[in-house]
Order: C-alpha cells, then structure tokens, then sequence
C-alpha cells in the first residue's frame, strides 16, 4: 500500500513538473509566419511576431546625433508599446529567447533591437535564421543559432542613417522652394534622373528612313523567307527608295545561286534561378505583375499557405540578389527531373557563377520542395500565387536542366551581285525547353548546297523609320538600376512606388513619364546636389556600404566621407534656390459655387480644378477626359476617362453617382449585332485591339486592329 502511494505522489509530481516547464521564445517578424514555424517546433516552443521594426528613428527629426559620430537616436515606435510590454513578459518566463527575424540586414536590425529592448545579450547566441520555412530548415536552424552579425547590423544603420540624412536635409528644401509634400533620397533621385534623361533622349530623337527587302524563294515544292543582305560581297544599308529601286534593277530574271550553305550546332544554356530583380522583370513581363504585387505575393508564398491541413513554405526568401543553389535543392531538382524528363535532362553538379557584386547572403529564388509541381498544389492557392508559384517553379527547374541544342542553317544566295540571306533552325535537344520553352517556333529551310539555284517568288520592299528608345517600364528601370549597381533587392519596389505617389512620374500604357512637377525637382537635385544623382557615384556608395556588411568599413567612416561635401552642397543651395511658384493655369470656365474663375492646381495626385478663390470656396473638381460615346447606360450623361487612386484607367459615366455605369475597357459607341449589349475595344496580346461584346457569354468580335 505505502508503495502505490508514494507512486501516485510521484505521478503528481510529474504532472506538475510538466505545467509549470517553461518554453523557449521565438520572435519572428511576421504573425502569418508565426503560426507556420509554431507548428514545425512543437510544444516546446512558443513563437510570436515582433510585426515588423519595433524601434525606428524620430519621424519629427532627422534623429542623428552629428556631434557624436552620427549617432542614431532611436525611439520604440509609436503604437507599438502593448506589443512590447507583451515581448518583454514573455521572454522574462521563457526557458530562452530565439531571435528568427528575416535572413537579411533588415531582419538582423531588427534582431538587434530586440535584444536592447528585451535586455539580451549580445555574446548570447540566439539568432537563427533559414531561407525557406520548411519543416527540416526551421528545425536545423535552431541546432546551431549564432550571435547577431553586428557588421549586418551596421551595415543597415549606415544605409538609415545616409537615407536620413538627404530625405531629411533635401526634403524640406524642396517644401519651402517648391511645394510641400515633396522628398528627395539616394535611389529614387536616381531613378527619377533615369526617366527624365530617357524622356530627353525621346524629345531630341530625329527618325531616320530605312528600307529592308524581304523575298520569298522556292527550292522546288518548298519555300523559305529570305532577306536581302548587300550588294557584290558587302553589307548595304538602304535608306532610300532610290537605294531599294537600284537593287531591284539589278535582279533580271527569278533564278538565284546558292553561294554557301553553312551548318552548325548551337547550344542555348539554361536561364538562371531568379534572384528579386529578375523575378520582378518576369513578372512585369510573363504575368503582367506591378513590382509591388510581385513582392506581396511572393512573400505570401515564402512566408506559408495552408496546404491540406498544414501550413507550408513554398519558396525560398525573395529578396536577394544571388543564383546560388544549396547542394541538397541541386540534389532533390536532379532526382525530380530524372523522374520526370531522364538523366539526359539533369546538369547536377554544374556551379552556377554568381553576378559580379552579388551578396550571396542566401539562395536564389527557388520553390522549397521541388516535386510540389504547380499543378498538383494549384487548388490550395488563389490566382495570383499559383501564377507567381508557376513562373518560380519553371525556371528554378529549367536552370537545373541541359542546354537546349539546335542545328541552325545559313544560306546566301544571288543574283546578278544582289545577296540575299536566310536562316533557319530546328530544336535537335529540347534540354531547359522542355519546362521552359523561351525559343521561337522552328523555321526550317528546305535542304539545299551550294552550286543549287532557287526560284525568286516575290520581293517585297518595305519603307521603315528608326524609332527612338523606349521609356522605362518598371521592369527596364529594375534593370537598369541593378546594371548600374544602384540599389538592392530590398529598395526596387517601395522606390518605384514613391516616385509615383509624390507625383514625379505617371504610368501611361505602363511606361513611366515624367511630371512638371519631377522635372522641376530633378532639375534642382541635378543642379546642386549633383552627386545625388550620379549613377556611379551612388553605386560606389552602394559598394562601401557592403564593405561595412563583410566588417571591411567602418560606417561611421563611409557616412563622414559622403557628409562632409554634402554638407557643403546643402548651404549653397540654401542660398541659391530661389522659391520657384507653381502658377495655375486658368480653366476657362467659372465655379459653380461662388462664381470666381476656375483654375488647374497640380496636387498629390495630378492635376485638377480648383477655385481661384480659394481658402474662401473649396470647390473642386477632377479634370475628365470626354471619349466621345454616349453612356451605355442611362443614355444621358456621357463616358470619361477617370482613373482609380493606383492611376489605373477605367472609364465611367459623367453623371455619377446618379449613374453609377463602369467599364475597363473603352466603349466605342455601337451595340452587339448578336446580343445586343455594348461593345468595347480591348487590348491584346502582342499589341493591338479588338473590338468585342461587353457581355462575357457572348463570343462577337470583330477583326483584330494593330
């Protein structure tokens, strides 16, 4: 008897052991995230989300202690005190606190503020970090946690800092001299003076006349495309009709020789994973993604979508600037592909070159486990996550597959003196095409040698015009940026996005276009503080702030360099800027209200009516843009061009909200033959317009416009 009671006393004991054992603390930044990796730890572990930064700058002051070393001043944000009061109760029962910020210099700041508000030390190691939140990455992570990286850390303080200290010293310059509202940095001056020296570049750009000859040609039954080349063994360029009349003078009957027919073999490499920039270029392109939906939804998919009754991962961390592969991913891509395509298929073992001045903090892009195709997970995902997933998916395998391999023909041929040549390919190894298919459809010529003649069918001359260079998309101005070193992965989406909310640029047909107003304050950044925007000046700086990242530079040192002559550049144009006035232009047309003439102010958000006797009447209107079509609807008012508040055109009736008619596509002003509703002009791929019934059951459509 006294034994089973001194056994249950014990079984009690355990119990109460077992409440009262205390749990480790993780803090991530993200709550969606948090629920993700709860689950992978177990109950041992308790995991919270730090949502995002909890300690910043002063947002009233520039917060820089310049008398001592450029200290930071920090303050707990705004808001953020229950949370914090709430971190510092938990880690006070935790066993032990986990740091599990993203694997980035933000994420390592963040870090680190935690561990000053939270009292942690910092030889502790309780840092963990991982690419990809997967059961087996997550738990790996916390078998060896680290200190935190104070060189990440400073790295990321010197990049606040310098942004600090030209937001802060310009913008308020630009308010007093131009208007309020207004703001200056490092990147987004820089992509400001991209857009408006290309705009330049267009205004100065004469077309120049060309011409091109292309002939179609018959070798017995089979005929082949063929462009004209030159004229007795040279290239000639043609630019006049006068040009294109000589050569075809010279062409006397429709039989041509065959000169030389050459043969070759030609490798096409697999395109690389994706790094953030190029997954952004994609998107723009492929699946017609803004950048910062690209992010937003690539973070969805990095951070856990519930797949069946779990919560999954499904790509490694998006912002990076590396195409490096772990040997286990480079392992599970091979074993998939075999399965899938055969050995021939898979390069595993091929090293992937990374870009000069690549980070390499973490992995490209690439889906976390490989054998989740597209397909056999498309149900658990909304629309755009599986077209994102897709893309991700396609060329993370495609990278790890062989080079396409073709056989390529090139023949010349002539008459007379007059060359003309063709070429042709067909895909012998499909290799990467197999998933990622980035090659133009097969044009084969018919089998022909040399001393052969063929049969001129037709020449047609066509008149052209050089073209000036395209304005940037968001995808060219990535590009370009990144090519120039200006910017990280980090800085591409909220810079372009800036530069479109202070009303610098617009998006027309998605091209970027300067304001009046983004000349203005390019044309006094370019002026007196012209080291802000010049490209190789802010990519060196770039460079000695990643010097800092790897402990090479001090960031105290690198933000002295840049101060001091900035500091001299600020009070030169204190004095030189005189204030510069924004007139308003006149409307031509009364206020409704209280009869003073209307005027056209620019705004936030572009331009709009305004009544010049303003702070008195606050009347105002939006400036709309007539189409010319009666609305579909009521028949009384008619349809305008508006735009929502992200600048998107939609088209609606003027009488709203009386009618409360709305269309994306333009009304052209007639009805559906077949079902009688209106019709509208709709954008296709490829370019051009096709005019089709506004009913979506209905399958009219007229023939297709360029």
């Amino acid at each position: 008897m006294a034994t089973a009671k001194t056994s249950t006393t014990s079984k009690k004991a355990t119990a109460k052991k077992k409440t009262t054992t205390k749990k480790n603390l993780v803090i991530v930044e993200s709550p969606a995230k948090a629920k993700t990796i709860e689950k992978y730890l177990g109950r041992n572990y308790k995991v919270v989300a730090s949502v995002g930064h909890i300690r910043d700058l002063k947002k009233s002051s520039m917060s820089i202690d310049f008398e001592n070393n450029y200290e930071p001043q920090y303050i707990n944000i705004r808001g953020k005190g229950p949370l914090i009061n709430d971190l510092k109760k938990e880690a006070k029962k935790a066993k032990k606190v986990f740091l599990a910020s993203d694997p980035d210099r933000e994420g390592e700041a963040i870090s680190w503020h935690l561990s000053h508000i939270l009292g942690l030390s910092l030889e502790d190691k309780n840092r963990v970090v991982f690419n990809e939140i997967t059961k087996d990455a997550v738990k790996n992570a916390f078998v060896e946690p680290r200190q935190i990286d104070m060189n990440l850390v400073d790295s990321q303080q010197a990049r606040r800092v310098l942004d600090r200290i030209v937001g802060y010293s310009i913008s308020p310059l630009l308010w007093k001299k131009v208007k309020k509202g207004l703001s200056a940095g490092r990147v987004q001056s820089v992509a400001l003076k991209l857009i408006i020296d290309r705009e330049n570049e267009i205004k100065a750009f004469k077309p120049e006349e060309y011409w091109t000859i292309d002939g179609a040609f018959k070798k017995g039954t089979k005929k082949f495309q063929a462009a004209f080349y030159g004229l007795d063994g040279k290239k000639v360029k043609l630019q006049t009709n006068d040009d294109v009349k000589e050569v075809l003078a010279r062409i006397t009957d429709d039989l041509f020789n065959v000169d030389k027919v050459e043969k070759k073999e030609r490798r096409r490499n697999a395109p690389l994973p994706y790094t953030t920039s190029s997954l952004q270029q994609d998107a723009a392109n492929k699946i017609n993604f803004r950048t910062r939906k690209t992010m937003m939804v690539a973070q969805q998919l990095y951070e856990g979508i519930k797949i069946g009754s779990a919560q999954q991962g499904l790509i490694t961390y998006m912002r990076t600037d590396s195409t490096r592969i772990s040997p286990i991913a480079q392992g599970q891509a091979a074993d998939f592909i075999t399965e899938k395509f055969g050995s021939q298929y898979s390069k595993h073992g091929n090293k992937i070159k990374n870009a000069t001045g690549a980070q390499d903090a973490h992995e490209a892009i690439r889906p976390s486990n490989v054998f989740q195709t597209p397909e056999s997970i498309a149900k658990y995902l909304d629309k755009d996550q599986l077209k994102l997933y897709t893309l991700i998916w396609n060329r993370f395998v495609a990278s790890q597959m062989t080079a396409a391999i073709f056989d390529t023909m090139k023949v010349t041929i002539s008459q007379n003196g007059v060359i003309f040549v063709a070429n042709g390919s067909q895909v012998k190894f499909d290799g990467y095409m197999a998933v990622y298919n980035d090659s133009d459809k097969n044009k084969m010529l018919p089998e022909m040698a040399e001393g052969d003649t063929v049969k001129k069918v037709l020449t047609s001359p066509e008149q052209h015009f050089t073209q000036p260079p395209a304005r940037y998309s968001e995808a060219t101005l990535i590009k370009t940026l990144e090519e120039n070193g200006v910017g990280r992965p980090s800085t591409y989406a909220p810079t372009l996005d800036v530069i479109q909310r202070r009303y610098y640029v617009k998006l027309a047909a998605k091209r970027f276009e300067p304001t009046e107003l983004g000349e203005i304050v390019n044309s006094l950044i370019v002026e007196f503080f012209p080291d802000i925007v010049n490209v190789t000046f802010t990519a060196e700086m770039e460079g000695k702030l990643d010097q800092v990242e790897i402990g090479k530079e001090q960031w105290q040192k690198v933000i002295d360099s840049f101060y001091k002559p900035f500091e001299k550049e600020l009070a030169k144009a204190e004095e030189g800027i005189e204030k510069i006035q924004i007139k308003d232009e006149p409307a031509g047309f009364d206020c409704d209200v209280c009869g003073h003439p209307m005027v056209i102010k620019l705004g936030r958000f572009g331009k709009f009516y305004a009544c010049s006797n303003f702070p008195d009447c606050h009347n105002t209107k939006p400036i709309t843009k007539e189409i010319g079509v009666e609305c579909p609807t009521c028949h009384q008012g008619q349809v305008i061009e508006r735009k929502t508040k992200r600048n998107r055109v939609f088209y609606g009736c003027n009488r709203y909200p009386e009618c409360e008619f709305t269309s994306w596509d333009i009304p052209v002003g007639r009805n559906c033959p077949k079902a009688g509703d209106f019709l509208v002009e709709k954008k296709i791929r490829g370019g051009g317009k096709q005019v089709i019934c506004s009913n979506e059951s209905c399958d009219y459509k007229e023939e297709k416009v360029k």
